[in-house]
C-alpha cells in the first residue's frame, strides 16, 4: 500500500484531470484516501463558479508510477488501463463511467462539486449518510 507520503508529494491521475490528495478516511477497517481538485464550473460562462471534485478509493487500490511520479489505480496493485480521452468539464462527464479498469460513479454535492466513488463502493460512499460519515456534504 501507498504510504501517506508518497499521496501528499504525488498528484493522482484521473480523468485526464490531476487530484491531490486531501486526508484519508476509516471505513469499517478499510483505509480510505480522499482526494480533491480545483476547477472552474464551465469556462464558456461569464462568471464561472469554482467548484470542488472530490474521488475517494481505498488506499490498497492506489499504484505509484514511480516513472512518471504519478499516482494511478489498479485493483490489483498494477495500474489499469490509462484514461483514453481528453479531459471533460466536470458537468460534462457521465453518471457512471469506466477508469483505469474500474467503474465509478459520481454524484453533484450540495455545496457545488462532485464526489466520485467506485461503482461497488458506490451504494456506502454516495448516500447521504456516507457522505456525512466522510465529512463531505
Amino acid at each position: 500500500m501507498v504510504e501517506d507520503a508518497d499521496l501528499e508529494a504525488n498528484v493522482l491521475e484521473f480523468q485526464g484531470k490531476s487530484f491531490s490528495f486531501e486526508r484519508s478516511a476509516d471505513w469499517d477497517g478499510t483505509e480510505l484516501a480522499i482526494f480533491q481538485r480545483r476547477e472552474t464550473e464551465s469556462e464558456s460562462k461569464f462568471r464561472p463558479k469554482l467548484i470542488v471534485l472530490r474521488l475517494v478509493v481505498p488506499k490498497g487500490w492506489i499504484v505509484l508510477a514511480l516513472a512518471a511520479d504519478l499516482l494511478k489505480l489498479g485493483r490489483e496493485g498494477r495500474p489499469g488501463p490509462a484514461h483514453g480521452g481528453s479531459a471533460l468539464e466536470a458537468a460534462a462527464e457521465a453518471s457512471q463511467f469506466d477508469e483505469q479498469g474500474i467503474t465509478w460513479r459520481r454524484v453533484a454535492l450540495a455545496e457545488g462539486g462532485y464526489l466520485y466513488a467506485p461503482s461497488d463502493w458506490a451504494p456506502r460512499l454516495l448516500g447521504p449518510e456516507g457522505r456525512r460519515r466522510l465529512g463531505l456534504g
